[in-house]
């Protein structure tokens, strides 16, 4: 379906001044070339000046059958008959004609002119281009400049080169620049006519595509891609080149390469296809490659199907096979606005072509697909794509048509636009057709930015009746017609006209104005969303390009040259609006576009959310635009009410005024009430009005019941009222741990922000506050539960706690109950390096005494888990050694020293702390106390230094050293109470003065090795000047276990 409405793409319209009655027309470079019926002569004249005056006029070699203007090195290329032979010839520096100079070099491909014609200054020159096979078409690469031409069943492609006289003899180069009208304009002053080091192009044919079964009507290139037209199909392949020599893939499907025998009663026509991407391969078309450039940096080529269609006449609805014959085939590059041009391939390439009766528009890059099909009213003889419209025209108007280039490149551009940031309307959302411009006698067209060429010719046929136009197959409403322009008072038959379009802005202005009819009758009129969806891809296509490239692209909209009166259209250059406008335009745009989707339906009211976003208003303006009419029996639609919650319920940013957030509350109690505790909850609201809310949130409990999120809102309520008793009394209606299940399905009770991972925007709620103060355990066990259901990240929990200014407690608090929830191994490491850290940092400033007054910080309070119950509820804290009992003091210290001195031993003592990780920090601690001494001989125990701990220790408390020596030197640690403490016991029992302690561990010590070894070992371990009435009952313990062996 097309939809039709009555906007005017057109500002204005003249007529060119020509002598003789144009039989070819194109445009290029800000020129309109006209070749006069059956001459032999060109004219070219100036697009941009009003009036369009005459720029210069040369004659050509032959009678020119086609005509085309290369954008990329700004050439002319035809195609001439003479003497019963058709040439193909180049026609370059053309715009030196202006200056009235006669002299013209002729050359052949490949051949510079030399001496006395390049001495005499830049000339314009004709290129003679040998074929093989007559040409039929031709076609410019608006990217390269590269020039394909299509024969009776080849196609061959020329390379663009660009040759300094300076360097002939050296490697032939790329053209590597574009040129711009400025550069072309002012190329026609003398100074520039006379250069010095003049550049000339010239073409190298690089390759040959050999076609069976199909004959090329018209041609297109662009880049990579090469389409090529017959009378009732489409093929579209793409010829990469590749540095690696690999072997061109011919077809040789015999079923492709044999022609069917034609019956003698009867013909067979090819059915109706359609193969896209890697299905076109399938096609009978086999295409293969001959290349013959002699030195092509491009190396190999490969060719690959990309698009085919083919097209039967409908005999039994009265079709023709005139009726059914393609025309208007182009492939159309668009650039976005963060590409150069000249540097990169285009972000997309579309291929178009028509038939008399529907257009057909694919995009190839990223995958090929059917974006519109166009349905005309009536015949049309020609079609030319544009990025903003279609234009088409008929033997009797001029029509335009909307275009989906703009969604395709900004979907090209921008992966991710169709999310709840931002939002693009559908590639393949039905086109619309604009107001007819009536004429009369149309032949011919072609597009040069906002300048639309058309030749006129009247005959019999033009007194037929423009109101049959009104009512034609494929539209649904009548056409609105404009009157005809005056023609020329000439008194010829033929006009050839420029009209201009309205730009973008202009006509997105327009459609606005028209869209306000639907929206005072329908406000959710399925066609005020599409109108507005038209001006929203129209705004964007000028967003997409930018004021350089605006100012740089005056490519090719054509693409391609018929071998009839047709010719090229131009890449728009629109007048382009200041981008601040357009940016302002794009945002009304977006929020009337929200504005339909906010009552939509259910299917697309998602869409208001990213629409309202990319309009930039405030969450206040957007409710005053969807806020009822007194006495309207509408509400708020979906739409809106689905922004709304988004917006809430992650935006954090704008913060309500108190109007506004009650305004809030009344739309949510009125239209989605069980929403009101996560509204409630958002950050967005923190001005609500507390009395007010408690009363909406009274009635939502007596009508939907009692609930944990309910009740705490209601609280946080209380709260804000300074009303502690009425606080007290709804926390303590549930227990602790429902309590938790609560904050778990509402954090936002909690704690605010979290967006994006920074602290800064993390921030404890006012019940947050609250509970640190009263009910701290439950608190910690609320942000435990929330880590552990992925609510909150354990650095935005650390910095909840900074900011209640509980780093040295409650926070300590969290670590170690994290330590008791937490499974993963990476958290348990870093929290277990984080307490011993505190643990070190309290046993380093904490006072011995319990009532020294020395410059410290105190706890605030007692933790919550004490020594013991951590080694009782958590794995990672062990139970103390025996051997530690010794070393610690009995209540000398302060309960706070002793509390952490517990801990850091059991965490010492347990099985996950690392060691090595702390060892840094342990050098703070001084060893000379015994509390130090037993966590310094722990770590070296942890590390496996059993000889050395046993020495420190017989040192400095040898009391302990049995109980040490029962508790670590066990099974492979054995060995050493035989190999290390007895001959430790031994010296050292010689020597001490006062040896009891020494010879009670030397007895226990003894009473081992008399167990564990045989009776030889036992006495190899005596000592030479022991007494044998000592070691003699413990050497007969040793016999007598060793006979019961």
């Amino acid at each position: 379906m097309v939809h039709v409405y009555n906007c005017h793409p057109f500002s204005s319209q003249q007529i060119v001044q020509v002598e003789q009655e144009p039989g070819l027309i194109c445009c290029g470079g800000g020129a309109l070339f006209v070749v006069a019926t059956g001459g032999c002569k060109v004219e070219a004249y100036d697009l941009e000046k009003e009036g369009c005056p005459l720029i210069c006029r040369f004659a050509t070699m032959g009678t020119v059958k086609s005509i085309q203007h290369s954008r990329m090195g700004d050439y002319l290329v035809t195609i001439e008959e003479k003497n019963c032979a058709t040439y193909l010839r180049a026609y370059t520096n053309w715009r030196y004609q202006a200056e009235g100079k006669a002299r013209v070099g002729v050359r052949l491909l490949g051949h510079l002119l030399r001496g006395a014609s390049v001495r005499g200054g830049v000339q314009m020159e004709i290129i003679e281009i040998p074929l093989s096979q007559r040409p039929v078409a031709v076609a410019c690469c608006p990217v390269t400049g590269d020039l394909l031409v299509g024969c009776e069943n080849t196609l061959v492609l020329f390379t663009l080169r660009r040759q300094n006289q300076q360097s002939q003899n050296q490697s032939q180069q790329m053209v590597q620049s574009t040129w711009t009208n400025s550069q072309q304009r002012s190329s026609q002053s003398q100074g520039q006519i006379m250069d010095s080091n003049p550049n000339f192009l010239d073409f190298e044919r690089s390759v040959i595509l050999h076609l069976s079964q199909m004959n090329p009507k018209q041609v297109a290139l662009c880049g990579e891609y090469v389409a090529v037209q017959g009378e009732l199909e489409v093929l579209v392949v793409k010829l990469e080149t590749s540095s690696e020599p690999t072997s061109l893939e011919e077809s040789s499907d015999p079923k492709k390469t044999d022609h069917l025998e034609d019956p003698v009663d009867f013909q067979v026509l090819p059915i109706h296809q359609e193969l896209l991407g890697d299905r076109a391969k399938e096609c009978d078309i086999a295409v293969s490659v001959e290349k013959t450039s002699l030195e092509d940096s491009k190396g190999q080529y490969t060719l690959s199907y990309v698009l085919f269609r083919r097209f039967t006449p409908d005999f039994f609805q009265g079709c023709s096979v005139e009726e059914t014959q393609l025309h208007s085939l182009q492939l159309y590059p668009l650039f976005t606005g963060n590409q150069s041009v000249s540097l990169q391939e285009p972000s997309c390439v579309f291929c178009f072509f028509s038939l008399p009766s529907a257009g057909y528009l694919y995009s190839l890059k990223g995958g090929v697909e059917l974006l519109s099909a166009y349905q005309y009213p009536e015949k049309v003889l020609k079609a030319v794509l544009t990025d903003y419209l279609l234009h088409v025209i008929t033997k009797s108007a001029l029509q335009c048509f909307t275009v989906r280039c703009a969604a395709v490149a900004a979907r090209i551009e921008d992966p991710y636009i169709d999310s709840t940031m931002k939002a693009c309307p559908p590639c393949s959302m039905e086109v619309c057709a604009l107001r007819i411009q009536l004429f009369i006698g149309l032949r011919s067209m072609c597009v040069y930015g906002h300048h639309v060429i058309l030749l006129s010719a009247a005959d019999a046929e033009a007194t037929e009746d423009p109101e049959r136009t009104t009512q034609r197959r494929g539209l649904s409403r009548k056409w609105t017609i404009s009157s005809p322009k005056e023609t020329s008072t000439a008194g010829h038959g033929w006009n050839l006209y420029v009209v201009d379009t309205v730009s973008p802005l202009t006509l997105y202005q327009e459609m606005v104005e028209y869209s306000q009819r639907y929206a005072e009758t329908n406000p959710q009129a399925q066609s005020l969303r599409h109108l507005l969806s038209e001006a929203h891809l129209l705004l964007r296509t000028s967003l997409l390009q930018t004021s350089e490239q605006q100012r740089i692209i005056e490519g090719d909209s054509s693409l391609s040259l018929q071998t009839d009166t047709d010719g090229p259209a131009e890449k728009p250059a629109p007048v382009c609006a200041d981008s601040t406008e357009l940016e302002e335009a794009f945002k009304q745009n977006c929020a009337q576009l929200g504005d339909c989707f906010s009552r939509g339906s259910q299917r697309e009211c998602h869409l208001a959310l990213p629409y309202y976003r990319m309009s930039g208003l405030s969450v206040t303006e957007l409710m005053a635009r969807n806020r009822p009419l007194p006495g309207s029996p509408h509400a708020y639609g979906p739409g809106f009410l689905f922004y709304l919650k988004h917006y809430l319920f992650e935006e954090t940013e704008q913060i309500l005024s108190q109007e506004a957030a009650d305004e809030v509350i009344d739309i949510f109690s009125q239209s989605e009430p069980s929403q009101l505790v996560s509204v409630c909850a958002s950050p967005s609201l923190i001005n609500i009005s507390p009395a007010k809310t408690l009363q909406i949130l009274q009635h939502l409990e007596d009508t939907a019941g009692v609930s944990v999120p309910l009740t705490t809102t209601m609280a946080t309520m209380m709260l804000r009222l300074d009303d502690l008793p009425e606080y007290t009394r709804l926390m303590e209606r549930h227990a602790e741990m429902v309590l938790v299940y609560g904050f778990i399905e509402e954090p936002r009770l909690l704690l605010h922000g979290g967006g994006g991972g920074q602290h800064a925007h993390i921030r404890p709620t006012a019940l947050t506050r609250q509970l640190a103060k009263s009910q701290p355990g439950l608190l910690v066990a609320a942000v435990v539960a929330l880590h552990e259901n992925n609510k909150v990240q354990l650095e935005h929990a650390d910095h909840i706690f900074k900011e209640l200014d509980c780093e040295n407690c409650l926070q300590v608090d969290f670590w170690e109950a994290m330590l008791m929830a937490s499974s993963q191994e990476t958290i348990i490491q870093e929290l277990l390096f984080r307490v011993a850290s505190v643990y070190i940092d309290r046993l380093t400033n904490t006072p011995l005494e319990t009532h020294t007054n020395g410059p410290h910080t105190p706890l605030k309070r007692r933790p919550l888990k004490s020594a013991d119950d951590l080694i009782n509820s958590c794995s990672h804290y062990g139970a103390l050694y025996p051997w530690l009992i010794v070393l610690n003091p009995a209540h000398t210290t302060s309960s706070q020293h002793q509390e952490a001195l517990y801990k850091l031993q059991s965490l010492l003592c347990g099985p996950s702390l690392s060691v090595a990780s702390i060892m840094p920090l342990m050098e703070r601690l001084s060893d000379e106390s015994l509390w130090g001494f037993s966590l310094h001989l722990l770590c070296a125990t942890r590390r496996g230094q059993y000889d050395r701990s046993i020495e420190k220790l017989l040192d400095r408390c040898p009391q302990a050293i049995i109980a040490y020596a029962n508790h670590h030197l066990q099974d492979n640690h054995m060995v050493l109470w035989w190999q290390k403490l007895l001959p430790e016991l031994c010296n050292r029992t010689r020597v001490a003065a006062d040896n009891s302690i020494l010879l009670a561990a030397l007895k226990e010590t003894l009473v081992v090795v008399a167990m564990e070894t045989s009776p030889t070992e036992f006495l190899e371990l005596m000592p030479d000047d022991g007494a044998v009435s000592y070691f003699l009952p413990h050497l007969l313990t040793c016999s007598q276990r060793h006979l019961l062996a």
